[in-house]
């Protein structure tokens, strides 16, 4: 049996963090290992603790949740936390903020309690959660006509990917799943992880999330391309 996933609460309000320990800790497969009241505390427990998820509130005292992210991101460590952003707000500048500070996920709290479980799973595998109306919002506001000004460690990265590697790419950044991804390319499901793993690894990235903003921050695909 696989280890639970093992998830961080972070937000000011008990009531909320006791409501989602509920709903968490009835499933075998999570444990709720801390919970923090601000970002500065979620960063610190974060270090200690190394959950493989953050249950991350945007509005925070002390420290705010976005640069809370940022810092627990920018933690290298393989096997850091993945950090799943759930706020009250459905505001773009809070999704885009999350990206670039680089969450893995963004949920809002009027979801179901199977839509936090289900994304606290996605997350935990390192697909990020990434719905294609979520996909949609962030090529609106990522994607340029001429593409992003040039990032030389990214672009670098990118001559390096296969042909099929950037058509995975490409795939990715259309809100593929693996099920149709692998449909596409008539291969096999393990086969698509394994070019998604080359791929996320050879552009230094996290998650397919940030895979998504990459491709159209960059000029790998367009909208309508």
């Amino acid at each position: 049996m696989n280890a639970p996933v093992r998830v961080l609460l972070v937000d000011d309000q008990h009531l909320v963090r006791t409501g989602f320990r509920v709903i968490l800790e009835v499933e075998d497969d999570i444990e709720v290992v801390g919970e923090a009241a601000d970002g500065q505390r979620a960063v610190s427990m974060a270090s200690a603790l190394r959950p493989d998820v953050v249950l991350m509130d945007v509005e925070m005292p002390v420290l705010d949740g976005l640069e809370a992210t940022r810092r627990i991101t920018a933690d290298s460590t393989p096997g850091g936390p993945a950090v799943l952003i759930l706020t009250t707000f459905d505001r773009d500048d809070y999704l885009f903020a999350a990206l670039r500070a680089g969450a893995s996920g963004f949920l809002l709290k009027n979801g179901t309690p199977e839509d936090l479980v289900e994304a606290v799973r996605v997350v935990a595998r390192g697909e990020g959660l990434i719905a294609p109306a979520l996909t949609r919002r962030v090529i609106s506001t990522f994607a340029r006509p001429g593409g992003a000004p040039p990032n030389p460690r990214h672009d670098a990265a990118t001559a390096d990917l296969t042909p099929r590697e950037r058509e995975v790419l490409e795939l990715i950044a259309s809100g593929a799943s693996n099920a149709e991804i692998a449909d596409v390319l008539r291969v096999g499901e393990a086969t698509v992880k394994t070019h998604v793993s080359r791929v996320l690894a050879k552009l230094g990235l996290r998650d397919r999330v940030q895979a998504v903003v990459f491709a159209y921050e960059h000029g790998v695909v367009r909208p309508g391309g």
